[in-house]
Formats: structure tokens, sequence, C-alpha cells
């Protein structure tokens, strides 16, 4: 080991550390007889780079699987990334136009090539990322959502379920992405509310003079108007029963039929009817069995069959019909009007368009069942529990999942159709060619009378497989590996794929392992900046995560996300709290550089204080053991790591080595110096979850290792009861020594001048020799009388003194002695009121009640004390 260097410098110690980690291959594991704990990674889509959410989420999961391998468990962190279909494909779609092509322009085959040309250049950045950070994944585990066992799975998976009934093909009205040209999932759509405006439309009642009006916010779709409906219960339009009404500018003649769906107190009443581009319509128009006109290509564009505005795009076409329809005397008002409009959660410009189209669905309403009944059991615990609430509320809803996507880039759809266009759905076109000549009795058929489907499966119709996948447990459920590993011990993610992930993984485990993926769920926050805004590239508050590593070190950057990171809650970062963990890096190695400079005399005697600070800290250091233990129980993390914090930074360096420190250019006793660095790597393994880097450095100077050894696999020591007598007895120790510390400040007394202390009373404190060190006395005298020329201070209803003899002022110390007294008295009056009101007392806790009378009592023994120092001084 080189010699330690005078200051942290992060960049000289986390690229060492990481490779050291990965060449003795301490992130790898393999079933053995300890208990597992498994973490499977949320896969980050091929088109991602690191953001602060990534940092977030992955340091929390490298704080998991560190501690558990620290406590003598098998952990294994897979990692892995995610096809991503959608973005993927508009990533590629984008390269190809920068360079003169059109996807429109190649095979499905040479589009491929080059989306896996994009995937192999640009796929594993993120993964190579989120090493900077110091994530401990096996990483000769990373999977892809396409590779081969991955890719298998998925497709045994879709015929298997369609063998039992469950996946269907039909003409369903979908949510349609225009850009992408994809339907999504009713859970990939994001609503959001808009400014936008509500269209009175006149259309003429046939065979009268008059007019029915229409309110709508999409005039743009008049040209798929089939019927115009009204209520049969609405007085007001009682007249239009049996009539027929022509639509605006398009002069087709339309039906008014009569149904309850109708909302009488919107707008005149009376709805306008277009079964291809509205959910709600399209079921009138099922129960009506009304025509329906499809008016719209599928990148949006109006289509030749509305016969006007033909291939103009949707919102062009609303500005210009509006305008046409106010030339033609047609539109009888415009309102403003607030109304939620869907947007695809891929691409967020982007609109959705209500649209009938042929897609694949699964069946969910008895898939789904264990799923819903694990979470609300607790079977699968939610951190923070309130998102059961949220869970609970989708899955009474669900609807089948519309698994079918409009792509080439994914999981092509295992369906074949056979000229006279029966289809056969098997795992490769050689099990439906055989599937396909017995169903037919054709022995002729041959491949090429094969055409398999040309969509490819939702992205998350491969990800709710993953924790099972990982395991080759689709293919081979039996195998050692899904045995050992599954169910998972924790998933860390965010609630805003609570139903696209969560959920479907949850449903998918029961249905092809009958158990649960993971025992907790722990959700984490949103990263805002400290304004409370979403971090986003818009508006230019999110620093890159690199950046900060590269500034501040990647352990200052984790302690930072993790000081303000609750579960569940979102996240205020500010840099500051970066730099509060740059700074405790700074602490943790400038604490280590002063005790390894102590020079050792083995034939010194310990002295008495450091005996006892050995003692105390021992005991302290059990109780924030068990603290610690306990917060990670309940995953609160941030409050874990603050409890670490706390401990190294005040207990350990400002109060333990303090007391244990030798005198300047004075030696320490061996005893007290094994003793500290014996603390100092418990604290050091107690830290290293949440701090890698600098502890594994330290770690290492502490004493000779071998090759290979490493602080993550040092075990966290097994907690003791801890002495509370003595942490009691410490906690007044500390009062005491800050007292004089006060004192000495206040009255200007140098730290190296010896003073006497006095008790008033009898001693309370069985730690002297410590008191006497910090406090740099002369000695301590009990049972003392007062001293009018003594600074006086309180411990409970201790006094404690310190003569001043003639170096005081009587009339200033008079002065703050009669302030003090004031505000005694004052916080007295406060506390006796609060205990005369018999309602309080009687209603209030009884453990609140008992500290109101020792607030009384604390008082009044201050009082007293303060009146008896102002007379002795006045005499």
């Amino acid at each position: 080991m080189k010699e330690l260097s005078k200051t942290y410098t992060p960049s000289e110690v986390e690229d060492k550390w990481y490779a050291y980690w990965m060449e003795n291959n301490l992130f790898h594991s393999e079933p053995d007889h300890r208990e597992p704990y498994t973490i499977v990674i949320p896969p980050p889509n091929v088109t991602g780079i690191l953001h602060m959410g990534h940092m977030l989420n992955n340091t929390i999961q490298d704080i998991l699987i560190r501690r558990a391998r620290m406590k003598g468990k098998n952990a294994l962190w897979i990692p892995g990334t995610d096809h991503a279909s959608i973005a993927t494909e508009a990533k590629v779609v984008a390269k190809l136009a920068a360079e003169g092509i059109k996807k429109s322009d190649l095979t499905r085959e040479d589009f491929l090539k080059h989306a896996w040309e994009w995937k192999e250049k640009h796929g594993g950045i993120i993964l190579e990322q989120l090493k900077k950070l110091g994530a401990s994944c096996d990483w000769s585990r990373t999977a892809f959502t396409m590779d081969e066992i991955r890719s298998k799975s998925v497709i045994h998976v879709f015929c298997d379920l369609y063998n039992k009934g469950l996946i269907y093909r039909g003409k369903r009205m979908v949510n349609w992405d225009p850009k992408a040209c994809t339907a999504l999932s009713d859970a990939e759509v994001v609503y959001r509310e808009e400014h936008s405006k509500l269209y009175y439309l006149r259309y003429k009642i046939v065979g009268e003079d008059g007019y029915a009006i229409v309110a709508t916010t999409r005039p743009e779709t008049i040209m798929g108007d089939t019927a115009m409906c009204i209520n049969p219960d609405d007085p007001k339009n009682q007249h239009l029963r049996g009539k027929k009404v022509i639509v605006p500018l398009v002069g087709r003649e339309i039906p008014v039929i009569e149904d309850s769906y109708v909302d009488i107190e919107f707008g005149t009443g009376c709805l306008k009817v277009t079964p291809a581009h509205d959910m709600n319509d399209n079921m009138l128009g099922q129960k009506h069995s009304l025509e329906t006109i499809d008016i719209f290509n599928e990148n949006g564009t109006i289509s030749d069959a509305a016969g006007m505005y033909v291939g103009m795009d949707r919102f062009d076409v609303r500005k210009q019909i509006a305008i046409d329809l106010e030339k033609a005397g047609l539109i009888e008002k415009v309102e403003d009007y607030e109304n939620k409009v869907g947007y695809s959660e891929r691409n967020p410009d982007t609109a959705t368009e209500p649209r009938l189209s042929d897609q694949w669905f699964l069946k969910m309403s008895e898939i789904s069942k264990p799923a819903h009944r694990a979470v609300m059991d607790d079977v699968i615990r939610f951190v923070p529990e309130k998102f059961k609430n949220t869970y609970n509320h989708w899955m009474e809803e669900i609807k089948d999942w519309c698994i079918s996507r409009q792509l080439w880039w994914g999981h092509r759809v295992p369906a074949y159709y056979l000229p006279d266009g029966k289809i056969i759905v098997a795992e490769n076109i050689e099990s439906a060619l055989e599937q396909a000549i017995s169903l037919t009795g054709n022995a002729s058929l041959t491949i090429s009378d094969l055409k398999q489907d040309e969509d490819c499966l939702d992205t998350w119709f491969s990800s709710w497989l993953w924790p099972i996948s990982l395991f080759n447990g689709i293919l081979d459920p039996d195998n050692e590996e899904i045995k050992y590993y599954y169910p998972t011990s924790d998933l860390v993610t965010g609630p805003d794929i609570i139903f696209f992930w969560v959920a479907r993984m949850i449903i998918a485990g029961f249905e092809y392992q009958g158990k649960k993926p993971f025992n907790n769920v722990y959700f984490t926050g949103i990263v805002r900046d400290k304004l409370g805004r979403k971090m986003s590239k818009q508006l230019g508050n999110s620093p890159d995560p690199l950046n900060l590593i590269a500034q501040y070190g990647a352990d200052g950057v984790r302690m930072g996300m993790m000081l303000s990171a609750p579960a569940g809650n979102d996240i205020l970062f500010d840099d500051k709290l970066v730099e509060q963990g740059r700074n405790f890096c700074n602490k943790i190695w400038n604490a280590f550089r002063l005790v390894n400079g102590w020079e050792v005399d083995s034939e010194i005697a310990q002295p008495e204080s450091a005996k006892q600070a050995i003692n105390w800290f021992n005991a302290k250091l059990n109780q924030t053991l068990s603290e610690i233990d306990d917060l990670f129980l309940k995953f609160r993390i941030s409050e874990a790591l603050m409890a670490v914090y706390n401990l190294f930074w005040d207990e350990f360096s400002s109060w333990y080595l303090e007391m244990v420190k030798p005198a300047y250019q004075q030696p320490i006793d061996k005893e007290s110096y094994e003793a500290t660095l014996n603390f100092f790597d418990t604290l050091l393994r107690i830290l290293h979850p949440f701090m890698p880097f600098i502890t594994e450095e330290l770690w290492q100077h502490l004493s000779p290792r071998k090759n290979g050894e490493s602080v993550m696999y040092a075990q966290i020591p097994e907690i003791s009861a801890p002495d509370t007598e003595v942490l009691k007895q410490m906690d007044m120790t500390k009062e005491i020594v800050n007292g004089i510390r006060g004192v000495r400040a206040s009255k200007n007394i140098s730290p190296r001048e010896k003073v006497t202390l006095n008790i008033v009373g009898k001693k309370e404190s069985s730690f002297d020799e410590i008191i006497i060190k910090l406090g740099n006395l002369e000695s301590i005298c009990p049972d003392a009388e007062k001293d009018a020329t003594a600074a006086t201070f309180m411990v409970d209803t201790t006094e404690f003194n310190i003569p001043l003899s003639a170096c005081i002022d009587i009339e200033s110390e008079l002065e703050n002695l009669r302030k003090a007294l004031a505000y005694q008295e004052e916080f007295l009056q406060i506390t006796l009121k609060k205990l005369s009101n018999e309602r309080f007392v009687n209603k209030a806790p009884a453990a609140v009640v008992d500290a109101e009378r020792r607030k009384q009592s604390d008082a009044e023994a201050k009082i007293a004390a303060l009146k008896a120092s102002i007379a002795a001084m006045e005499k």
C-alpha cells in the first residue's frame, strides 16, 4: 500500500477499486448453502443515458445489495437492458432519416440490421455509466430483453397463453400513437389538462328550417359522423326524436338516435356520434348498428374516406374547418374549455387517437386475481404502503391488455396465417407448418404458404417476465437457479410504472412460478430541483450525473442523493447535499489520518479516561447498529444513513477521538490504539454500503490484506445489548463538558488555562477522568459551596460552577444572571398555566403530562440556583 495522501481525491481511488472488484469477480454469485438475497435491476432502455432518477434508484439497490453481502447472504444483483420498442425504433428511424433513408424503403430484415447495429453501439452506455456510481452488479449475468433466452421465453409465454384461451385477436378501439404508428395500452397514455375550445356546430334538421346544435372539441372529425344522439329523458330535445340531421359542410344525412348515455347537462344535450374515433361513440355505434367511417390514416392525416381535407394533418384540419364552418354560417359560438387530452407515454408531444384496429389482447380479469390478493394481503409488501391503494384501484378496474404493436423492433408475434385466413400460433415456423398440415390435412403445404403476423409485442410483454426469465425459469421452470434465487428479495422502482411493470410481473410470477416474484417493493420518489420542479432537459435543471461524480466523487453524490430520499416521497435535490457528502468523505479521511499518525507505546499504561471512552463508544456503537437494523427493516434508508453519519461525525470524531487522543507530541498506549482501530474497522463496514470507494481505500490501509480481500465481504458485527447506564452517564458527561466550554467561551478563558469545576451538591457523573481531560480541569470538587464570583451552569437539576476569582465583571455578570432568571420565570409560568388546565391534564397522554411536570421541576431548580447566585453576588 502506498502512503495515504493528505487529501481525499476520489478520482485516484474510484477507478482503482472498481477495477479491483471486477478483476477479483467480487460481484459474482452462484447458488450455495447461504441464504440468497436477490435484486433484479429495472432494465433501463437501451436508448437511455444516466439521469438523476437512475442515480437514486441504483444507489438504493447498491446499498441494499452491499449490506446483504456484509450480513453473510449470497447477494446477487442482476443487470440488464430493455429493448424499448417504440423509443428505439424512433431513434433508428431518425438516424436513417439523417442519412437520407426512409424506413418505408427498407425491408423488415434490412431495418432490423440497422436497429441491431444501433443497439450494439449505444445499448450498453448506461450500464457502463452505472459502474462509475459503484454499482456492484454481477455483470457476467447481464441480460437483454431480446437476447436468446429472453426472446424464446416471450414467444413461449405467448403461445402458452394463446393455447389457454387467454390471448385473442380482435378489432377493437385502441389508443393509437400517430407518430410511432402503433397501438398503445391504456397504461401508456398520459392525460394532461389542456386549454381547448368548445365548438357549437349547427346541424340542419332535415325537412325543417331549424338546426340542432352540437358542442364538440373535435370539429375535424365531423366527416366520420354517422348519427346524432339525444337522451330520451331530455325535455329540451324532444322535438328531434325520429328526425334526421345534415352533417355541416359534409352534407350527409344522419339519424337522430336516443340513448341514456348522453349527458343532458353537457353542451346542448346533442351528441355527434363518430364510431371510428371515440371510445364511447364506438360503444354507441355497436349498440345501435351504426356505420363506421375511419377518416384518419395511421399517421394522423386525413384519409380518402373523409372526402375532404385529404392528406392534411388532423390539427391543421381543426384550424381550417373552424374557418370554413364560420364562413358557411355553421358555427353557433365558440367557448374556452378545459379538458383532458391523452398523450403517448413514449412520444410525449404526440396526442393519441382512439382508433379501430386489429390487435392482439391478453385477457386480464382472471389471470390477475392472485396478484391482486398478494399485495392486498401483504404477501408482497409495498413501501410506502400508500401505493397499495393505487394498485388496488387499477387491479379492480383492470382491462384486457393490448399486447401488439405496429413496429418492427421487438419480439414478432408468433402467429402465422394460412392462405384461407386461418391462424396458427407456434413458437417457430417449422412447428407452425406441422400444425397447419395437421389442421388442414393438406400435406402439400410449405413454409412459403405461411405468412407471419407483421406486428411485434409490447415491450412490457417481455419485461413482465424479467424476474423469471433472468434465471431461465420460463424455458426450464425447475432449474437450480430459479429454485435458489426466486422469489427475489427486493424490487426498487418508481411508482410511475406500478401498472406497466410491477403489477404485471406479479401476475406473471403467479402464472409461471406459482408464487410472488419478490418480497418487497420499495417505491422511490421523483427527483426534483430545490424549487420543487421535476428535472428535465427542457428546464435545464437536471445536472449531468457524471459531471457531479467528477466534481464531488461517487461517494459524495451517493450520500447527497440519499440524504434527501425518503421512500416514496419526491426528492428535492440540491448541490449543497452533494457537497455535504464530499465534506463527509473528507471528515472520514482526516479522522483516519489522525489515528494513523499516532505514535504507539506498548510500555505505557492505559489512562482511565480512555478505558471509560472505549466502554462508552462500544455501547454507542451497539445502540446505533440496532437502530440501523430497525431502519433498514422499515426501508427508511436515508434515516439509516443519517444515523451512521451522526455516529461517525458527532460521536466518534467529535467525542471519542477527543477522549482517547494523546497529548500533543505524546504517544498513545497500545490497548487504546488497537481499540480505536477496531472501532474504525467497524465504522468502515457500516459505512461501506453507502460509500463503497472511500471505505475500501481506508479498510485496505487499516491492516495488511491478501489479494482479493475486500471490505464488501467483511461482516457487519453482531449486535450486543448496549449498556444503557453507560450511555446515560455519558450523555450527562457531555452536557457537563459543554457547560465548561460554554463558560470558557462566554468569559474568554483560554482552552489551555486549567480551571476548577465545583459541584454544588452530590456528584452525578462517573466519568470524571473524561470531564477533566476534555474540560482541561485542575480538579472536580463535589459538595462545593456557592461562589458569587463563579460562573454557573446547570445540568438537569445539578448546579456546577467554575470559580473566576478577580477576573469577573460583577455588574455584567449580575445582568446576565437576571436575564437568565427572567427567562426561567416566564418559562415556569407557561408550564404552570398548562398544568393548571384540567382538560389538558385529564386528556393528554400521561407521558406528555409527566414531561411538563419535569419541565416545572427543572425550571424551579434553575430559578432557585439563579436567585442564590444573584443574592450571593449582591452581598
